[in-house]
């Protein structure tokens, strides 16, 4: 276990990369714990206000994104310096990607059903600093073989194979499919070759003189939406938080 921890971790330079992801995954779960008592009323914790303005915690994470940035480029490659601002970065990160539906959205949507994209965003931001550590960086170890550079050639060539079938799984309009795929290949390449979803980039260029295709899109969509938006919001919902219910509107009489 010493031996792995040293050629994969230390040795590659990615330690300050896995304490910054372990601040941001545990900045955002804590987060999301605060945020749920106040909502429900429960605990110690208020919202924090001056003079009549709501300071939302995306304010702390600009700061402390800021500050664990320049103060990583400034303490250099070497010492605890490095691994400090990590953890800072990665706390910044956590409180800024947690409200970042109220960035998009430049109004307070956290707890609405725009708010979702705020947990959509933190899951791939996460997945992808997971791939980082597990394939985007293989390289950079001093003292390795002819066949063990030739591997992490085909690791890097795999990774990158996977990368182009999620994107294109992404044009289709598949982002949970893109997102999931980045980590498991199978996922990808079943995104990439199935039906584009209707609405998506690819649909709008390639089915636009196709009505047979459009027509097996959306029956397609259809089907697969009422069989996994159910679960997929369930999964949010144990996350984030349910968002609150947004009231029947009342037609306007004439």
């Amino acid at each position: 276990m010493g031996d792995w921890w040293y050629r994969n971790i230390v040795e590659p330079g990615k330690l300050p990369l896995l304490l910054a992801l372990g601040s941001f995954v545990l900045t955002f779960v804590i987060t999301r714990v605060i945020t749920r008592l106040i909502r429900a009323g429960k605990g110690p914790f208020r919202n924090v206000s001056t003079g009549g303005v709501h300071v939302h915690h995306v304010v702390p994470g600009v700061l402390l994104t800021v500050a664990g940035g320049f103060g990583a480029v400034a303490s250099g490659r070497s010492g605890v310096g490095p691994m400090v601002c990590a953890v800072i970065f990665g706390m910044g990160v956590g409180l800024v990607l947690d409200e970042f539906a109220l960035i998009l959205h430049l109004d307070d949507v956290y707890w609405t059903e725009e708010g979702r994209k705020s947990v959509e965003v933190v899951v791939v931001t996460a997945a992808m600093v997971v791939l980082l550590l597990g394939g985007f960086l293989p390289f950079g170890v001093n003292g390795v073989d002819d066949d063990e550079t030739q591997g992490r050639g085909g690791v890097a060539l795999t990774v990158a194979v996977n990368f182009f079938f999620a994107l294109l799984a992404l044009t289709k309009g598949k982002a949970r499919t893109a997102i999931f795929g980045i980590v498991i290949p199978f996922v990808a390449l079943v995104g990439a070759i199935r039906l584009a979803r209707p609405g998506s980039p690819w649909a709008k260029r390639f089915y636009r003189s196709r009505p047979r295709a459009r027509a097996r899109a959306r029956l397609r969509a259809f089907h697969h939406d009422r069989r996994w938006t159910g679960l997929s919001r369930r999964v949010q919902d144990a996350i984030g938080g349910r968002p609150d219910q947004e009231p029947a509107r009342v037609p306007e009489r004439r």
